[in-house]
């Protein structure tokens, strides 16, 4: 079940969400002070081509609070509303609402990528 979930993901708007955050992660690549932030991004567009079977887990402490508070403020927040948009279009029918799940698990995730981990399900 979780593959053909992970396939109808990338069909219905995986590709799209995978599209952003490795366009985000290249931005953030430009600078060297933006690298960590890229490769968080990077570790999450992973995580957008095949969600159905995986758990992400929150953690860190003070650093990581203030690392997610100026991603907020330099480039999460268009990720948050992009994943918030599709998981509202998803829910509309009944079939899209795991997907609709799915996608508003990622805009809680855009929020705070930082402290977060992902581990299967």
């Amino acid at each position: 079940m979780r593959i053909i979930g992970n396939i109808l993901w990338i069909l219905l708007c995986g590709i799209w969400l995978f599209l952003e955050w490795a366009i985000v992660g290249l931005v953030w690549c430009i600078t060297i002070i933006g690298i960590p932030f890229g490769i968080q991004c990077f570790k999450m567009a992973g995580l957008m081509l095949a969600p159905f079977g995986k758990q992400v887990i929150y953690g860190g402490g003070a650093i990581s609070l203030l690392v997610n508070i100026l991603w907020l403020i330099f480039g999460g927040f268009a990720l948050v509303v992009s994943s918030a948009v599709f998981g509202l279009v998803l829910c509309i029918t009944i079939i899209g609402i795991p997907f609709g799940k799915q996608c508003f698990k990622f805009a809680k995730l855009a929020l705070m990528p930082f402290g977060a981990s992902v581990v299967r399900a």
